[in-house]
């Protein structure tokens, strides 16, 4: 356990931050979640802490790191317990990291994107980034047919990554009820102790 309070750079609408927010959460680690919307970002002493200008951002100590994928790992990594959130088995291990691309792939570019795009605008195509959540929905679903969590027996880094965006899918007027495994994973996840849900926006879901 950490003797002083983890830093938590991010904004309650950022999937990408609330990743590291719940996991910390659910560590059990006391945790401090400083504004940074975008003007803040833009700023030297943001800037000194992410070049990038991106959040979020974690300070632990004199430990600073961006990329939420890559925070999750550390925090599994210092204060995780051991191996179960990330496994040191080569093949389980491998297949945490292939979830943590997902995240940063599929899940960026479908339903992250879908709900950006409809919440705030901006460029690209809407319906583009349905159709990759709804293909990465479906193979959600087959992947998890007789499975509790995406990797192992238990929770993992790789769900507490995939969780967030997919809860949201909605919002990216992508609906969940074709997916009942989905569904079924995303109520285990909202069960462990110490999960935190995150902010949403008051725009109505639609199929």
């Amino acid at each position: 356990m950490t003797s002083s309070r983890i830093v938590i750079h991010g904004i309650p609408l950022s999937g990408h931050a609330h990743r590291v927010v719940n996991f910390a959460s659910i560590l059990g680690l006391p945790y401090d979640v400083v504004p940074a919307p975008a003007a803040v970002r833009a700023t030297p002493a943001f800037l000194a802490l992410n070049p990038l200008g991106q959040i979020p951002v974690l300070q632990d100590g004199d430990v600073v790191l961006s990329d939420s994928n890559a925070i999750l790992v550390y925090l599994a990594r210092r204060y995780g317990g051991g191996a179960p959130w990330l496994p040191d088995e080569p093949v389980a291990q491998a297949q945490v990291q292939r979830w943590l691309s997902i995240g940063a792939g599929e899940m960026r570019f479908g339903p992250a994107a879908a709900r950006a795009l409809t919440l705030w605008g901006g460029t690209g195509s809407l319906a583009e980034a349905q159709a990759i959540a709804r293909r990465l929905l479906a193979f959600m679903e087959h992947h998890l047919a007789g499975r509790s969590y995406l990797v192992a027996d238990h929770p993992t880094i790789a769900d507490i990554s995939a969780y967030t965006y997919v809860a949201l899918a909605p919002e990216g007027r992508i609906s969940l009820e074709p997916y009942p495994l989905v569904r079924a994973w995303l109520a285990r996840i909202q069960a462990l102790p110490g999960f935190v849900a995150m902010q949403t926006s008051a725009l109505p879901a639609e199929a």
